[in-house]
């Protein structure tokens, strides 16, 4: 039977379990698949917004980027291109740097902020009046019906003022503001082109955590105004959509496809 270790030797070895148990830990956390970000992407979103055909490690790399409708759906929509990514640690949070040669105003930061079962992210150092970025309007048929039988042309413009996501116990709550500028819209369904611009308002810190949800109508033939809400995972929108006058004739399909008809007018309900 071998002698027992010293006191000296059993110190030394848990000192070298430890030692090898960091850096396994750090070879871990630098080596870290990209797909890891994928699967944090995926699950934040309930699997509408997805990362593709990825490439290199959490810290440095590079991914498609998927609009789909969801779990089951069989609608799916890909930016151009590929999107590109660094991740660094910056104070008590990290800082995610976003470039897409297609979409992107230049470099797109985040400020990354996770806690114990809480994550922040925001947008710091914004520009007022500045975009963020420019998507193809025809992406949003990834989400399914009805942008997927609307098949959109045109741009989609996103703005934010003050914003921050925050996740806590699996409930995202919003402060700030997010403007989606839907630019120059066409859609097959009508002949007429544009269709018109409008503006998709976000606007966090409302009661009970709900973010307030606004449409309005910038400039166009076809006129589209609404509210409702947004928050804990459902929606609620109300709204109407008509036609200006002299092209009544010239939208009354697609006003009969987007909403429920009450006489000249769309209604739209969400909810």
């Amino acid at each position: 039977m071998s002698a027992s270790l010293a006191p000296e030797q059993r110190s030394s070895r848990r000192w070298a379990i430890a030692g090898g148990l960091v850096g396994l830990l750090l070879a871990v956390l630098l080596f870290a698949p990209a797909s890891w970000l994928a699967h944090g992407l995926a699950d934040a979103s309930n699997g509408h917004l997805l990362l593709t055909e990825t490439r290199g490690s959490v810290w440095s790399g590079s991914g498609v980027l998927v609009l789909t409708g969801g779990e089951g759906s069989r609608d799916a929509s890909a930016l151009p291109g590929r999107l590109e990514w660094t991740l660094r640690p910056q104070g008590l949070g990290l800082v995610l740097r976003l470039r897409q040669a297609c979409c992107t105003n230049g470099e797109l930061n985040l400020l990354v902020q996770p806690g114990a079962n809480r994550l922040a992210i925001s947008l710091p150092h914004q520009v007022p009046g500045d975009w963020l970025a420019r998507l193809p309007a025809a992406w949003l048929g990834g989400l399914g019906t009805p942008w997927n039988t609307l098949q959109l042309n045109g741009s989609v413009r996103l703005s934010a003022q003050d914003f921050r996501l925050e996740r806590v116990g699996g409930r995202w709550t919003q402060t700030g503001r997010l403007d989606l500028d839907l630019v120059n819209l066409g859609s097959r369904l009508s002949t007429l082109a544009p269709l018109g611009s409008y503006r998709l308002s976000l606007v966090g810190g409302q009661a009970a955590g709900q973010s307030l949800l606004q449409l309005s109508t910038l400039d166009g033939a076809l006129l589209l105004n609404g509210q409702g809400s947004l928050g804990g995972g459902k929606a609620r929108f109300l709204g109407d959509a008509t036609a200006a006058p002299g092209r009544e004739a010239a939208l009354n399909n697609l006003l009969n496809i987007i909403g429920r008809r009450e006489g000249a007018r769309s209604v739209i309900s969400i909810g």
